[in-house]
């Protein structure tokens, strides 16, 4: 279940409250306040309570936080004191294993219940940064899927990623597109939803930056995670469809309906080839221009 647009997630430090908070207020479709990279090792127990804080304030967004990766000795504690009303969503780093998928779900339906929580209202959106974990995609993708809805969506950290794998990250980014091919692929095939991609950290390009989203687009992510607020507009801008696309799918969608009703199954509109795959991706592009609106 999609609860609104995913273009663009946008990270704060979890222990800066001001910076947590003005996260919240830029237009972000999410915030994730981050417990992991951003926070110093001796900062990260007083950082939780910081993170709550901000969560209890007024946003215009979702709002998420990133644990620390499953295999530390922080990631319990994070999500037993984030856990509540006004958390939407965990963002879970370093996906390797589909057993850290489980036991994190189930951990999150106890506290649900403990908590007097909607089950499965909390979502996880998890980050596969890894070798090993892009090794075992399918099978984590697969993991994610029989969750019931607990995981809707993975997304990519190059970051971390072309260390491990020890790649050089290019303005092109040429090196990334197996990686980001096989994330849409396999969370196609597992039936999740498009992913979202990776940070952008040359924060003064802002045209390498456009251009690495269109790119996303193009290969098929949903959004975009995002390091600055100045980074979350073109986002917002580059995973919404163009006016001009969504009254072709309008177009498309009426002259579909019309032709179906005299038993025809192909046709053009505007000089273009129409069949069902095609009506099929115009009202995918009406659906999300409705989540758009709706979220005004």
């Amino acid at each position: 279940m999609t609860t609104g647009p995913n273009r663009s997630f946008l990270f704060a430090p979890g222990d800066h409250p001001r910076r947590a908070e003005k996260v919240l207020e830029v237009g972000a479709d999410a915030a994730i306040l981050d417990l992991e990279d951003a926070v110093a090792v001796a900062a990260k127990p007083a950082a939780r309570g910081k993170v709550l804080e901000a969560l209890a304030r007024p946003r215009r967004c979702r709002g998420f936080v990133r644990v620390n990766s499953f295999a530390t000795e922080w990631c319990h504690d994070d999500i037993a004191a984030v856990v509540g009303p006004t958390l939407d969503g965990i963002v879970l780093p370093k996906l390797e294993d589909d057993g850290e998928l489980l036991a994190v779900d189930w951990m999150l339906s106890a506290l649900e219940r403990a908590r007097g929580l909607p089950p499965r209202g909390i979502e996880v959106m998890p980050i596969l940064e890894t070798a090993l974990g892009f090794a075992r995609l399918p099978a984590l993708a697969a993991r994610a899927a029989s969750l019931g809805g607990r995981v809707r969506r993975l997304c990519f950290g190059a970051g971390d990623y072309t260390l491990d794998v020890g790649l050089t990250w290019g303005r092109a980014e040429t090196e990334l597109e197996t990686a980001r091919a096989a994330l849409v692929l396999h969370s196609r095939a597992a039936g999740l939803e498009p992913p979202v991609d990776t940070v952008w950290i040359e924060l003064r390009d802002a045209e390498g930056y456009a251009a690495s989203c269109a790119r996303g687009v193009a290969l098929g992510f949903q959004g975009r995670l995002c390091i600055h607020p100045d980074q979350v507009a073109p986002a917002n801008s580059a995973y919404s469809p163009p006016e001009e696309e969504v009254v072709r799918a309008k177009r498309i969608v009426a002259a579909f309906e019309e032709a179906e009703a005299q038993n025809l199954a192909s046709i053009q509109v505007d000089g273009r080839f129409v069949d069902y795959p095609i009506v099929q991706r115009a009202q995918r592009v009406l659906g999300l221009a409705e989540l758009i609106a709706a979220k005004g």
